[in-house]
Formats: structure tokens, sequence, C-alpha cells
């Protein structure tokens, strides 16, 4: 006697209860490591909390237990029901101003603005030790934004060379160069977790630096390996590129938002600022969010100068090598000696 075919209702049951686990198992892991990030319970008790709700994720799975908690049924619309809630009290977690700040990233940067004539409150210029510690320095310039001469990619390495931190910096004929740079805004005492960045650990912070201070940060303090990409694009892209950076040090301080590792971060939002003020959309790719590749991005849209290849240009373009006592060189010939040997950024 022949065995029948599974019906197509078989088959239906078969990939809903399939998709069903798939989502148990995703949204717990996610859910898990939300209140490991968050802890609204402190570490014990969010330990245990997260204890009690991997076992029910099992239960309503039907692994750990033979029978259910309640009924199959009811085991799956409570486990629908506490994970909707928990998404709720998660995205209503509102961003805040009020923490107790990290000096690097404690004042808001703020502009005044007159046509093409800005001034910059809250510039940070930090003198830095070789041990770490810093002397504080905020200060305010004054720019006009006909004055530009440059606008420079800034990349620097600290986790592989498939993540990197982007800065872009601008040169003036009249004022010594100004670096943007998108950061997470820590609290004294805490350190960057990129899970954490995932779970809204992190306030968003954008910090005008001189290059003194947020280039050898990373390169002599951090140890990180940092590259110096100057680039090509129209002198009213340029302009309007400095002017968004201060429509969004404006909208921070006005409402503050969440740094995300995948979505909100110093690469994508930089992107997502060029691509406002570009005359031509330009193309998605996945080295936006590899962002150790972001040269190779720029090299194919020929922003970089075409005459050397990549291979050359991270040859070129290494700052670390360059600059052997930094501590002991003005601001301008530290600029000076990052530009060495390298084609000036060209606006046209």
């Amino acid at each position: 006697m022949q065995g029948r075919t599974p019906s197509a209702k078989h088959w239906s049951l078969w990939l809903l209860g399939g998709l069903f686990t798939l989502f148990v198992m995703l949204s717990s892991l996610w859910l898990s490591l939300m209140l490991w990030i968050q802890q609204p319970l402190g570490k014990i008790g969010t330990m245990l909390l997260i204890g009690c709700w991997v076992v029910f994720s099992l239960v309503v799975l039907g692994i750990y237990f033979t029978r259910h908690l309640i009924s199959r049924q009811v085991d799956t619309i409570l486990y629908l029901l506490v994970f909707l809630i928990s998404l709720f009290a998660y995205f209503s977690i509102e961003a805040r101003q009020d923490r107790d700040w990290n000096p690097e990233v404690s004042r808001l940067l703020s502009s005044e603005q007159q046509g093409d004539q800005v001034t910059l409150h809250n510039i940070r210029n930090f003198d830095w030790q070789p041990n770490g510690k810093y002397v504080e320095r905020w200060e305010s310039r004054s720019f006009d934004l006909n004055q530009i001469t440059g606008v420079n990619i800034i990349t620097s390495y600290w986790m592989g060379p498939e993540i990197a931190h982007t800065l872009v910096s601008f040169d003036f004929a009249n004022q010594k160069p100004l670096t943007f740079s998108i950061e997470i805004r820590k609290e004294k005492h805490e350190e960057f977790s990129a899970i954490g960045g995932f779970f809204r650990k992190y306030e968003l912070s954008l910090v005008a630096s001189d290059e003194k201070d947020i280039v050898y940060t990373r390169s002599h303090i951090r140890n990180e390996q940092v590259y110096f990409f100057p680039v090509n694009m129209p002198k009213a892209q340029a302009k309007a590129l400095f002017k968004e950076y201060l429509r969004q040090a404006d909208a921070l301080a006005e409402e503050p938002k969440w740094y995300n590792t995948l979505t909100s971060n110093c690469t994508t939002l930089v992107f997502d600022m060029v691509q406002a003020v570009s005359q031509e959309a330009l193309p998605s790719d996945y080295r936006l969010l590899v962002s150790g590749y972001l040269p190779n991005y720029l090299y194919d849209l020929k922003a970089l100068d075409q005459a050397w290849n990549m291979q050359t240009w991270y040859q070129q373009a290494h700052i670390n090598p360059r600059i052997q006592q930094p501590k002991q060189i003005s601001s301008k010939e530290y600029s000076d000696q990052i530009r060495l040997g390298l084609p000036a950024s060209k606006l046209y």
C-alpha cells in the first residue's frame, strides 16, 4: 500500500511552524541582548530576567519541557504580547542631553551665520598627553566659506581593515583646517561597544575640532591607523556640506538622537549629508557599511586623484609614520605634515 502524499495544508503548517520557531529564536536573541545592554534591573536582576525569558522561549518552542506552560495557543499569545510590550518600552527610550558626559564630548557645537560668514562656538582643541590625559581647551573661530580651498576624508582604523571611523576636514585659504567628526556621546567612565551601538546605548555627538586634536588623538594616543585622503568635489558642494554640518549640529542641540552602529554612524551620516547637497544621486554601495573600504568607493567615483592606484594611495595617505614627534610642532605644522606629498584637494 502506497503512503499518502503530504497535503498542501500539511506543508503550510510545517512552514508556519518553522517560521515561528525562527522568529522566537531571533526575537529572543534580540531581547536578551537589549536587556543586557540596557540593564533595567541592574546587572544581577537583568541576568535573572534574561534567564527567565530564555526558559519561557524554550517552553514556547516545546524544547525544554514536555508540557507547555499553559497551552500552546496561550503560550504563543503570551510570548507575542510580552515581546510587543518590550518593543514599545525599548522604542520609548528617549535620547537625553543631561547626562554626566565625558569631557571630550561635554559641549555642543553651535554657530552664528550671516550668509557665508560663520562663527563656530565650542570647537575642541585639547592638548593631548602621551598617557591619554589632556588639557581641555574650547574655542570660537570665524570662517568665510568662500575661502574653503579643499575637503579631505580621514579614515581611522580601529578594528581591522573593514571598519574605520570617518572624519571630514575642510581647508581654508585664511584659516587653519577644521575637522568634523560624528561620534558617540560617551558618559564618564563609559566605553564604546559596537553591540551597544545597536541598542540605544549612546547618543550622537557632532564634534568640530582642530586637526592636531582629533586626528592626533586617534593616531598617536589610541594607536589607530589613520589615513588622509584629499578629495575632489564642486566648490558649491563643499560650501553646502559645511553648512549641512552646522544644520546637523543645530538639530542635535534641539533634539538629541541615538547613535546606531549600522544605520546612524560616522560614515552613513556623512554619506547622507553629501547626498543631501549633491546635484547627482550617489550610488549606494556595501562599502558605506563596511566603512574601511570607503576610500575605494571614493576612488571608483573619481573623487580621489586617479594618478595613483589604491595601493599607492594607502601607502602615501598613511599618517602614523610621517608624524614622529607631534607634541613638538604647532597645529599648523601638524596639518602641513599630514598633507605632505599628497595631491591637493581640488574644488571645481
